[in-house]
């Protein structure tokens, strides 16, 4: 399996909304600790480390 780069959420902007929503009320500490769970919850649900891989190289691209 390769990594997805090409639009594959449904409602893109809802969970855009959804996202901003959990983290309104957190201080900026908070916001990392937050996004830092989210990476591993979905890097663990993707499972694969050679996608892992591919998406940290697009990630750490500047």
């Amino acid at each position: 399996m390769s990594l997805n780069l090409k639009a594959n959420i449904k409602n893109p902007d809802d969970f855009y909304q959804k996202l901003i929503d959990a983290q309104r009320d957190l201080s900026e500490d908070e916001i990392q600790l937050m996004n830092a769970k989210l990476i591993l919850v979905l890097a663990n649900h993707i499972g694969e480390a050679g996608v892992l891989d591919q998406a940290l190289e697009v990630a750490s691209e500047q």
